[in-house]
């Protein structure tokens, strides 16, 4: 597998592959720090530029998932990599709790450490969920979207697409969250939020919409 970006978030996602015992060619991905170097950890492969990613892909593992949050980003590099050949794939911790009904979820999406989903829970492409999360029952979540560690997402709610939930937010029942909005680390959500708009506090108030 091709895991995309070798520093931060790229060293929980091994961490996960590491456990899952799916360290077989396993490679990062990483074009944009100069002091990188060419192997993390001194052991997995830094591929450095598009020619050598699509070599891997032909040759080694069509595999590849993503270890660099920020959801307009993860969409950006979702495209590039699957243009060369690669296949967008989940990462999923083992201790995750997930129910056994109506749960569905999207490719390339990351579930971190003791996650706690319940049932009919719709999780798009390419989210991550991150640490200590818990979503209730009969929630949908949009495509990129970024839930951080500790957060409480209670049942019947949908959040958007290119969503970010920072660490620790609450979202009450039966709310609806847009597309393309973030939430302050903390916040607890007692009202729908709009498109494109920036929510922090207690109770969250919009301090910015575009």
């Amino acid at each position: 597998m091709l895991v995309i970006g070798a520093k931060g978030f790229a060293k929980e996602v091994l961490e996960v592959i590491h456990l899952n015992n799916d360290l077989v060619n396993l490679a990062f991905y990483d074009d944009v720090n100069e002091d990188i170097g060419e192997l993390l950890y001194d052991v997995y492969p830094i591929l450095n530029n598009v020619e050598k990613a699509k070599n891997y892909f032909d040759e080694v593992d069509k595999r590849f998932t993503i270890g660099i949050g920020n959801p307009v980003l993860r969409k950006q590099l979702y495209e590039k990599f699957s243009k060369l050949g690669g296949e967008f794939t989940s990462i999923i911790h083992p201790n995750i709790v997930m129910g056994h009904y109506g749960n569905k979820l999207g490719t390339g999406c990351n579930l971190m450490a003791s996650v706690i989903l319940t049932n009919d829970i719709i999780v798009g492409k390419g989210v991550i969920i991150n640490q200590l999360t818990s979503i209730g029952h009969d929630v949908i979540i949009g495509e990129f979207t970024e839930i951080c560690p500790n957060v409480s997402l209670s049942g019947n709610c949908v959040i958007g697409d290119f969503t970010f939930i920072g660490t620790g937010a609450i979202i009450l029942p039966k709310i609806t969250i847009g597309n393309n909005v973030i939430v302050g680390a903390g916040a607890v959500v007692s009202k729908d939020l709009p498109d494109n708009c920036v929510a922090v506090g207690i109770p969250a108030k919009i301090i910015k919409q575009n």
